[in-house]
């Protein structure tokens, strides 16, 4: 199959250009906001509309922040410490997961401490938020032909633009699904148990980890790092902890309800 051709540039006004990545993001925050204000309704929690937009102004700072720092830490250190200036050049992309949940993290617990909220039961909510973030994003990803997956021959293999003349896995619409619409059908099923507040934070942290983990297989690894120990990714080597640290959050929870 040939690569779709979708420009990357949805709109043009004179000199300024708007991306559909871009475009992606503002989806992502509105689609948080009308998700964390139905959530709120249904658990009660003491916010007012003006509070949800500051958490989903103050999370999506952490997201951003924390997921260009965690690029230049967690894959392209040494090229970012040579090149100091071009950790600002946001529009070359680079951004990563792990450090965009770090980032959401700390600024969620900083919102919880200033209006004195449980943390486990917003991050509960906000979890609900994150598959439709990551869906969005990796078509993102897939509409600018990048971080495209390994060579294959199955039927559905894409030619990308930059990824040579033989077909790829389009590993960006397995995250799409995997991480996006299916984790959000799980982690709903959790929510309306009602479980212990931290349940679906744990339970988001176990799933992409594994899903993550999996799709890795079939995408290509970042070219300045290649495989590690000869079959792992940077990914992967990311995303691992995660599932057993969420697993085991999970039957830590599970045990204490049962006391």
């Amino acid at each position: 199959m040939t690569f779709p051709s979708i420009d990357p540039v949805f709109l043009r006004i004179g000199p300024l250009e708007f991306r559909w990545y871009g475009l992606m993001y503002i989806l992502a925050f509105s689609a948080a906001y009308l998700v964390l204000k139905t959530g709120v309704k249904q658990r009660d929690l003491p916010l007012t509309k003006d509070d949800i937009a500051d958490l989903v102004f103050s999370v999506a700072m952490g997201i951003i922040l924390g997921g260009r720092l965690g690029y230049v830490i967690f894959y392209n250190l040494s090229f970012y410490l040579a090149n100091p200036l071009k950790i600002f050049a946001v529009w070359e992309g680079g951004m990563s997961f792990h450090g965009g949940l770090i980032g959401a993290t700390i600024a969620g617990i900083l919102y919880c401490r200033k209006h004195k909220l449980d943390f486990f039961a917003l991050a509960d909510l906000t979890s609900l938020c994150a598959p439709i973030g990551l869906m969005l994003g990796r078509i993102g990803n897939f509409i600018n032909g990048e971080l495209y997956g390994r060579v294959t021959d199955v039927p559905w293999g894409i030619v990308f633009p930059g990824g040579g003349i033989l077909p790829r896995h389009p590993s960006q619409l397995y995250e799409a699904f995997l991480e996006g619409p299916f984790t959000l059908f799980l982690l709903y099923l959790v929510w309306r148990k009602r479980l212990t507040a931290g349940s679906v934070l744990w339970s988001f942290v176990a799933l992409y980890g594994l899903f993550r983990t999996v799709v890795e297989f079939f995408r290509e690894p970042d070219q300045q790092i290649g495989y590690i120990a000869g079959f792992l990714s940077q990914g992967q080597l990311l995303s691992i902890p995660m599932f057993f640290l969420g697993c085991g959050m999970l039957w830590y929870l599970n045990r204490r309800q049962g006391q």
